[in-house]
């Protein structure tokens, strides 16, 4: 189909840096795509902070799966979502799958912390033995319906056993049938540009300003040969720095700040406002060729009754 955007599984196939930032909602999710980027990337942070929490492991998995549905169903282009530990063990994990496939979702990441996990780039993260996690890829990779849900192995063992560990467990899950590595919070340049060369498959990183990694050029992290880079607080961060600002400008002047360019009407258009018009106006014109039908047969029911 003319202008049907490529699939995940599409994505990877092809050459070229995916880069996926991170919404929270349809608002965001909608930004994304409209900015011309191929994936949105659902971030864990950004949604629990939606929900009023730190990325402390709080939300349910419904909570999770409920915010992927949105944001697949607002955009055209696929979503790849965080899936925290998956919630649970291996009968959880494949419940998690089932939920976010059925809902649409291109792509989840699992990880190996334990429950209740961490922000990736937070100190005191543990995680659960390579054995387990990698049952649990397993059971992950078993439980998609489709080959075009990408599983995305996501290991947070650089902080609690170093990268040596990290990199084997990528590569045991991706011999246990995961698409992507993500390897998460390596510190040292060095380091970051390992992962590539020493993972058996395409790579993940995950950029966060202020966090543990030390990369904020995306040129740098293709050259290193990473596949797709996630930043997941890039809206998040800019809508708190923004709403600060225009709060502010409100406090102290008394005077609404402008809200952006364009009308109420353009501002609907970026979330269909136009197609619900058609809608609309289909309805509405129906709704009076009906009533002029029955106006006239109701007149000439009249006039029968005159004659």
């Amino acid at each position: 189909m003319p202008g049907t955007p490529p699939t995940f599984r599409q994505l990877l196939d092809s050459r070229g840096l995916i880069v996926a930032p991170g919404a929270y909602d349809a608002i965001t999710a909608r930004m994304i795509e409209h900015a011309g980027f191929p994936l949105v990337y659902m971030t864990g942070g950004g949604t629990a902070a939606a929900h009023g929490y730190p990325d402390y492991g709080l939300l349910t998995m419904t909570e999770m799966v409920d915010t992927a549905a949105i944001l697949a169903r607002s955009v055209s282009i696929p979503v790849l979502a965080d899936a925290d530990t998956g919630y649970g063990n291996e009968l959880n994990v494949i419940r998690t799958v089932q939920e976010y496939e059925h809902r649409g979702v291109s792509g989840i990441h699992l990880e190996d912390q334990v429950s209740p996990k961490r922000c990736g780039h937070l100190d005191g993260k543990q995680t659960v033995g390579r054995v387990q996690y990698v049952s649990l890829i397993t059971a992950a990779v078993e439980a998609r319906q489709s080959d075009d849900f990408i599983i995305v192995a996501r290991t947070d063992a650089v902080a609690t056993d170093g990268l040596d560990e990290a990199v084997d467990r990528a590569n045991a899950a991706l011999d246990a049938g995961a698409d992507v590595a993500f390897i998460e919070a390596p510190v040292s340049l060095d380091d970051i540009a390992a992962v590539p060369d020493r993972v058996h498959g395409p790579c993940l990183l995950n950029i966060v300003p202020g966090g543990k990694t030390s990369v904020s050029d995306l040129s740098d992290a293709e050259s290193m040969g990473y596949r797709i880079v996630l930043c997941p607080g890039l809206l998040v961060g800019a809508a708190i720095i923004a709403g600060d600002m225009v709060l502010k400008q409100l406090a102290e002047t008394k005077k609404h700040p402008s809200s952006g360019g364009g009308s109420i009407g353009d501002f609907f258009s970026r979330f269909g406002g136009a197609q619900w018009d058609v809608v609309r106006r289909r309805l509405a014109e129906a709704e009076a060729e009906a009533e002029t039908g029955a106006e006239i047969e109701t007149g000439a029911e009249t006039e029968g009754v005159k004659a």
